[in-house]
């Protein structure tokens, strides 16, 4: 019986280390850096943790100026995004960061989206912006922000931006991940390649073919 007793516990001790083990490395977004830098070499196949690094780097590789303005806001959002992620930042690689500037005209919608593989932090430096992010039980937690103040939306939730003002509107947004992802939800579920079969859209909208094929023709690349 004693011997059991500890063969038990050996094996639950066992479990935990290795449960420790696994669960480690997934409390970051991004793969922690095993060097000072890598700047990504765009060039070649990225890998689990980014691009493989450049031969020869300088300082150029460190520094980026695509995040100002302004931008161009005349489409059907009234909204436009400049990223500063690895892809172009290659400087970025490795790091687990990036950011966006983000701009609206008024009344312009950053339409309902998901970062898959980051949390998102972000910053109006003008304007004022209704932000809001909904939680898996359908709650929303939202608020209208003016110039310096800040929100935090989770990693993979769903959430959105309305420029509320007369005037335009600006953020600045952080990701820890040097490439979070975006799921925009009306482009993904409508505007698909090849396209979501009208039954499944049919069936989940409680609505008929009529209003479906109408959305995607709005969404088609």
């Amino acid at each position: 019986m004693a011997t059991l007793q500890i063969s038990s516990s050996s094996l639950f001790r066992y479990f935990f280390l290795t449960l420790c083990l696994f669960a480690i490395p997934s409390l970051s977004s991004d793969s922690d850096p095993l060097q000072d830098f890598c700047v990504g070499d765009l060039k070649a196949s990225p890998s689990i943790n980014g691009f493989p690094c450049k031969s020869s780097v300088s300082a150029s590789d460190f520094f980026f100026s695509g995040l100002g303005g302004p931008l161009n806001t005349s489409n059907a959002n009234g909204v436009s995004v400049a990223p500063a992620n690895v892809l172009t930042f290659p400087g970025l690689n490795t790091l687990g960061l990036s950011m966006n500037n983000v701009e609206f005209a008024p009344g312009g919608v950053n339409p309902p989206h998901s970062h898959p593989r980051a949390t998102e932090a972000g910053i109006v430096i003008e304007g004022s912006v209704f932000v809001g992010f909904l939680t898996t039980n359908n709650t929303l937690f939202s608020k209208v922000l003016n110039a310096g103040e800040m929100f935090v939306v989770p990693r993979g939730l769903v959430h959105f931006q309305w420029n509320v003002g007369k005037v335009k509107a600006r953020l600045i947004t952080s990701f820890n991940s040097q490439l979070p992802g975006s799921a925009v939800l009306p482009s993904t579920l409508f505007g698909s390649n090849p396209t979501i079969p009208n039954a499944v859209l049919t069936k989940t909208f409680r609505t008929d073919d009529v209003t479906v094929n109408k959305l995607k023709s709005k969404f088609a690349v």
